[in-house]
């Protein structure tokens, strides 16, 4: 159990003894868009990746959780008692500590943990109002470029195992649309298409 990031004996006492370690496989979804929320999850090694799913399945990719990090919506649901507006998913194999829902507000009495959410709320704000810039003022080829370098930095590599209507899906477009682009990407040398892979060229 790795808690680095609080340094507060009495906070330290209590996540020891109210919450859990899961062991997560790279895929394997942590919670899906429409479920209970009955914890929020710390991400202890690994990443999961964040997406927003609407009622006919469509996706659109949202952020990333490193070490350290916590899911705004997550917390936001719990508190709000809404079932989970988003999709979690392990980027790799990764470890997350599970904080049951009724403890995220009890432990608002340590400063260290009010201090810990509110961050989280500004990080995870920041980054969504970054994903609504995309969508708003950007062609589609840097919103292509943007998520194929968050998906790069996540995995630690710039050789992505991933198919083009997986970028579709959670860009929300069309595959054609995702292929043309990633076409007209290698020709200007800023990745390699494989089969089933991309690899970036630049950082």
């Amino acid at each position: 159990m790795n808690l680095t990031i609080f340094t507060d004996d009495r906070l330290l006492e209590e996540i020891i003894k109210y919450t859990r370690v899961k062991a997560l496989k790279k895929d394997s979804i942590v919670i899906n868009s429409g479920d209970e929320v009955f914890f929020v999850p710390i991400v202890q090694t690994g990443v999961l990746r964040i997406v927003r799913q609407n009622e006919d399945g469509k996706e659109i990719f949202l952020y990333h959780l490193y070490p350290g990090q916590t899911c705004a919506m997550a917390i936001n649901c719990c508190q709000a008692h809404k079932k989970s507006m988003v999709k979690a998913i392990a980027e790799e194999d990764s470890e997350i500590l599970q904080v049951p829902v009724n403890m995220v507000e009890e432990w608002f009495k340590y400063p260290e943990w009010k201090t810990f959410i509110n961050s989280t709320y500004g990080s995870r704000f920041a980054e969504l109002i970054e994903v609504i810039d995309l969508i708003a003022f950007s062609n589609m080829d840097k919103q292509v470029l943007h998520y194929l370098q968050k998906r790069a930095k996540a995995c630690g590599s710039n050789a992505l195992v991933i198919t083009h209507q997986q970028i579709a899906d959670e860009l929300h477009t069309h595959r054609e649309a995702v292929s043309r682009l990633l076409r007209t990407m290698e020709q200007k040398d800023i990745l390699r298409l494989g089969r089933n892979t991309i690899e970036l060229l630049h950082d």
